[in-house]
């Protein structure tokens, strides 16, 4: 047992020191180019991995219109985005001061939320660059809490937390059996909590996706009924390289008596939009997850 504990240190010890040896290489290069080479070197390579397969696999089974040729695309056009995206995550207290890099969109709704910073519960899902999809917020001085899906590795883990410290002012928490409670006091203290709305939760609840049933997570509409607050859904478009328009959408959470349907009606219109969003950049979402749920075998 002790030589597993000192080999797993050892193991966390050098992938800590090889992230903090890519992060000091990356940031002495342009962000512009770090982020063509890493997409290149993703589209180029990531072909190999079995998650490539499992993403053609997706695409057929939701689009199966598509022919192989444009799965092919749509896949390798994800993995180019996904490299980006790695790149750019080791720039992001550069590029949050670069605003000539966003063009943001708002309907009226989202617009005046921003405008006078109350509180919301912000949902995204893993299209374009997702890291900086409240860059237009907390440029205006929005104070957002976070969460995220911590690493294994406690040095890669802080590593990649102080990297997007100054997108989360209100606090970056990872997701944990108390996590709800942080998140309900965040938004009691009038900050705007976000979260990534996509990914794959089995012990939430199933909706409609493309068509087939898919496993969704119910926090962002049960918190948003509970405190009686708008959802307000973002995503960025990666336009040209590292420029991004980022769009803004509200939309609307039903409070009846029968609280679990009221969940239920606004996750599957979380989901909604985010397939209208997808079908319209397919090569710009992560295909790789396992969002459906699984055919029975008879």
């Amino acid at each position: 047992m002790q030589k597993t504990s000192v080999l797993k240190a050892l193991q966390y010890n050098l992938e800590a020191a090889a992230l903090h040896a890519a992060v000091f290489v990356f940031r002495l290069i342009p962000v512009d180019a770090a982020s063509a080479i890493m997409g290149f070197l993703w589209k180029t390579f990531a072909r190999f991995n079995s998650r490539h397969k499992r993403a053609l696999r997706n695409i057929e089974r939701v689009m199966p219109d598509t022919s192989p040729e444009e799965r092919e695309r749509i896949v390798l056009g994800m993995w180019d985005n996904l490299g980006r995206v790695a790149a750019e995550t080791f720039f992001i207290d550069r590029l949050l001061r670069q605003n000539e890099r966003f063009d943001p969109v708002a309907d009226e709704i989202s617009q005046k939320v921003l405008d006078e910073k109350k509180p919301c519960v912000f949902v995204s899902l893993h299209s374009g660059n997702w890291e900086l999809v409240v860059q237009p917020a907390v440029r205006v001085g929005v104070e957002i809490t976070g969460v995220y899906q911590a690493l294994k590795n406690p040095s890669a883990d802080e590593l990649l937390r102080s990297m997007r410290k100054d997108l989360y002012h209100g606090g970056l928490f990872s997701k944990g059996h108390d996590t709800a409670r942080k998140l309900i006091s965040a938004l009691k203290r009038g900050t705007t909590v976000a979260m990534m709305g996509d990914l794959r939760e089995k012990r939430g609840v199933t909706v409609p996706f493309f068509g087939q049933p898919a496993y969704a997570t119910p926090v962002p509409a049960s918190l948003a009924r509970n405190g009686r607050l708008p959802i307000i859904m973002g995503r960025t478009i990666r336009k040209n390289g590292v420029h991004f328009r980022v769009e803004a959408r509200a939309i609307e959470v039903p409070v009846t008596d029968d609280r679990k349907a009221d969940i239920q009606a606004a996750t599957e219109e979380i989901h909604r939009v985010f397939e209208e969003w997808i079908r319209e950049h397919p090569e710009q979402w992560m295909w790789i997850h396992r969002k459906w749920a699984q055919k029975k075998k008879r």
